[in-house]
Formats: structure tokens, C-alpha cells, sequence
């Protein structure tokens, strides 16, 4: 009873503080927030508050951290390590910054964009193009997905090996801090060497050690010529020495550079059965290639020109060059409905490791076989954006495969693959983070003087412990 009152002291505290309309009540509306996108994680919030604006926020964590009540931002929902799920039952406010989605400047002159948090990516993307600008970043999920989530996760995406993470891409934020300060760096300088660089500590964070509310964000010239190919290649390591090529042959017009298995077709076409076959005959690998610029470069002459050299030299056996942006689109779409349909067969192992690329295709191969030797029950998905060392190395449970024994063998399967990427010096994490799937992987190869400066930023900037409770550190 003392709990429930306690519950209905903080919710008449929200509401009297941000108004009625600012809390969802109806069951299905809540329904939306106590679940992951592939449902791997539930819970139950103790509220959920929709803000204005980032006084609003501040106000939502004013009240909670005067509570001691914990409480987690909430963005798209498109996240794939359950950070923003709430823990527990009734435990944690969730504080959803949907509301949060104007764009408030574009710069055209000096290529420059202030978003709101809530801002969903496709619609930043807009806003830009609408301007004559590009803004670089590019997800499967940018129809969902928020730019606050994006950079409380440092999204990677398929332009990294050009215009990198999204770390590279802001020039400031605002942030509400968890004990309910706002802080404001919004400066739209290319350079500044005042000091430390305090936006920093909160990308990607995961939303642990602050609430993004805005940002400042780098534009570039819009791409007037886009080239695209998806190619057929014998193996990953002609795959490599194709990206070799093509980072020289292409100078740095070179945007994405994609490689898949033949598994990745078909689950692309299992999710989307209008898809064709995309090449006259299968093939074991694909490279799905693009290129982009702006000014007077022939760049369909230059894309001619590297296709002639790699097939030449035997590293490309067919493919297809788009002639329109609606067939660039369903190349495309090739690569993007492939997670669709790995969520249709069901839970499965998700991986997001990164390696170095000399090391690339040899962990290509030889996790998809070590995977395979655990159990004719796992089916290998590999695919990825080998351009900057980051792939998704995958196991999928077999129809008929009894729940108990699917589930070791997926846990066995990130054992092996995750054994793989320690050898190489990799990373277990390349754009998905940590959040709370990946807490004791992480934890196990944390050196322990890392473990010692995160805990003190952590204990420095939420002395409490309130925000964003157990992702990331324990």
C-alpha cells in the first residue's frame, strides 16, 4: 500500500508539473513501452511521461530523482540490446521524448543542423535534403528510430566508412542531467579547443549518464549523382580485395560497402516476397557497393571503369548496376529486409562485433563454421558493414528446434563467436551497444582501470544511481 501511494505522490507530481495529456494511461498506448522491437525483453513502468520540451524533461527528472524513484529516457524503440525496456514491475518512469521532434535551424552556409531529440531520423534527413544538404547518417530503422537515440547509442549505420559514427557527426548537444540540470553546449563551431570536450561523455552513453534533448549536427553537400551495385563475389576474401579496390579506384566517393551471404537473400525475399531473384543465378556472396557525389565527376563512368578492372581481375563474377533510384531502392531493400526476416524465424542470437579489416574475412568465415559445429539445429546469417570492420555474425534456431535447447545453443554460439573476436583484439559491441543483453560479456572484458573511470564518471554525474539503472555498468 505504501508503494502505490508512493506511486500516486509521483504521478499527481508529474502531472501537476508537465500536464494531464504529458502521462499515457491507456493500456494499449502502454503496451508500446514494455517491450523490446524483436520482444526479448519485457517489463512494466511505474509511469510513463511524454514532455514538450527539454524544461519539461528536466522537470520529469527533477521530480524522480527527488523520489528516489529510477527513471530511463525513451526514444524509437529500435534499439537491439533492451535499454530502454523498463526493469522490473512498476519500478522505473519512462520518460519518452517523442514530443521532443522539431528542427529547430538548417544552416545551409555553414552545413549545420539544430534537431530536437524526439526528432525522428528520417524526417531530420528531410529537413536537410529540404535545404540542399545530406545528412549522412543511414538505418535500416530511420522511418522510427530518434536522433537523441542515435546519438545516446553513437548509431553507425551503412556511411561510417565515409562519414563515421554518429560521434563525428555532432558539434553540440543539450543535455537534461540526471539530477536535473540543463545543460547547453550548442555550439555550431567546426573547432574549439577550449577545454574538455564534455559532449562527448554523453554519446553514446546509452542514455546512463544524461537525457540528450537537442543537438547541433554536421550537413554536407547533397549528393547529386548516387551510383549503386549489389555484386556477386566468390568469397569474403574477395569481397576484401574488391573494397581494396574500390577505396582506390573510387577515391573517397566510395559511401557503403555491404557484403552478404546467400542466407541474407533469402531472408530478405521471406520477408518481402515481391523481391526477385536479383542476379540471373545465386551466388554464395553479395557486395552491395554505393557511390555518391556532388559537382561535375562523372560518376557513372567511374563506377564502369572500377567494375571493369575488378572483373578483370576475376574478383566479380556478375551483378547489377541500378538504373533509377526506385532500383537502387530494391537493392537496398535486399540489404534492409534481411532483419526482418531473421525476426520472423524467431529468437535468435543477434551479434554486432568489430574487427579489424585485415582480419575481416577470415572471422567472416570461420564464425559462420564455428557456429555451425555447435549444432545442425543453428543456421549461420552473416552480413555486415565490412567497409569499417563491422559485421553481424547471426545464428538462427532451426524450425523444430525444442525451446530449452535453442536457447543454450544460442548462448553457445555468442560464446564461440564473441571467443573469435577477443582473438583478433576486437570488439564484441560496434554500433548496437551495450544496454542490458550485453552487460556480462561486457563486464568479463573490462579492464579493470576502465571499469574504475567509467564508475567514477558514473558516480560523478548520478551520484544516485537513478538514470538508466543496470545497462551498461552493473
Amino acid at each position: 500500500m505504501a508503494d502505490e501511494t508512493h506511486s500516486g505522490e509521483l504521478v499527481t507530481a508529474l502531472e501537476a508539473a508537465l500536464g494531464a495529456d504529458a502521462l499515457v494511461r491507456d493500456a494499449a498506448d502502454l503496451a508500446r513501452y514494455e517491450s523490446d522491437w524483436h520482444h526479448d525483453y519485457h517489463g512494466v513502468a511505474r509511469a510513463v511521461v511524454r514532455p514538450r520540451d527539454a524544461a519539461g524533461v528536466a522537470a520529469a527528472v527533477r521530480i524522480c530523482a527527488a523520489a528516489g524513484v529510477p527513471f530511463v529516457p525513451f526514444g524509437g524503440n529500435t534499439g537491439l540490446v533492451g535499454a530502454t525496456v523498463p526493469q522490473g514491475q512498476g519500478r522505473e518512469v519512462l520518460i519518452d521524448m517523442a514530443r521532443l521532434s522539431r528542427v529547430r535551424h538548417v544552416d545551409p552556409v555553414g552545413f549545420t543542423m539544430e534537431v530536437e531529440a524526439g526528432c525522428v531520423l528520417e524526417a531530420a534527413k528531410a529537413a536537410a535534403e529540404a535545404a540542399d544538404c545530406f545528412f549522412p547518417l543511414s538505418l535500416g530503422a530511420q522511418g522510427s528510430c530518434q536522433i537523441g537515440g542515435n546519438i545516446a547509442t553513437n548509431a553507425g549505420g551503412v556511411n561510417v566508412l565515409r562519414w563515421g559514427m554518429m560521434r563525428d557527426l555532432v558539434l553540440g548537444l543539450e543535455v537534461v542531467l540526471p539530477d536535473g540540470r540543463l545543460w547547453r553546449d550548442l555550439k555550431r563551431l567546426r573547432k574549439d579547443n577550449t577545454g574538455y570536450d564534455l559532449k562527448q561523455l554523453f554519446i553514446g552513453a546509452e542514455g546512463t549518464l544524461g537525457i540528450v534533448t537537442a543537438a547541433v549536427v554536421k550537413l554536407f553537400p547533397r549528393p547529386e549523382q548516387v551510383e549503386t551495385a549489389l555484386l556477386a563475389v566468390a568469397s569474403p576474401a574477395d569481397a576484401m580485395a574488391l573494397y581494396g579496390l574500390a577505396r582506390r579506384q573510387c577515391s573517397d566517393l566510395l559511401s557503403a560497402f555491404e557484403l552478404m551471404t546467400r542466407v541474407c537473400i533469402d531472408l530478405a525475399r521471406e520477408a518481402s516476397p515481391a523481391l526477385g531473384e536479383p542476379l540471373d543465378s545465386p551466388a554464395s556472396h553479395y557486395v552491395l557497393l554505393e557511390l555518391s557525389a556532388s559537382g561535375g565527376v562523372d560518376l557513372a563512368a567511374l563506377m564502369e571503369t572500377f567494375l571493369a578492372v575488378a572483373m578483370e581481375r576475376g574478383l566479380v563474377s556478375d551483378g547489377v548496376i541500378a538504373q533509377s533510384r526506385q532500383q537502387a531502392a530494391t537493392l537496398w531493400a535486399y540489404r534492409e529486409q534481411l532483419v526482418e526476416g531473421q525476426a520472423r524465424r524467431g529468437h535468435h542470437m543477434r551479434s554486432d562485433i568489430s574487427v579489424p579489416l585485415t582480419d575481416l574475412a577470415r572471422i567472416f568465415d570461420e564464425g559462420q563454421r564455428a557456429i555451425a559445429a555447435l549444432s545442425p539445429h543453428l543456421e549461420p546469417v552473416a552480413y555486415g558493414h565490412v567497409g569499417d570492420g563491422n559485421i553481424h555474425l547471426n545464428a538462427l534456431a532451426r524450425a523444430g528446434t525444442p525451446a530449452a535447447d535453442r536457447d543454450r545453443l544460442l548462448a553457445a554460439a555468442e560464446t564461440v563467436l564473441f571467443d573469435l573476436v577477443d582473438a583478433a583484439d576486437g570488439s564484441i559491441s560496434a554500433e548496437h551497444g551495450i544496454g542490458l543483453s550485453k552487460r556480462a560479456a561486457f563486464a568479463q572484458r573490462l579492464p579493470p582501470l576502465d571499469a574504475e573511470l567509467m564508475r567514477g564518471l558514473k558516480a560523478l554525474l548520478d551520484p544516485a544511481g537513478l538514470l538508466g539503472q543496470g545497462r551498461i555498468l552493473p
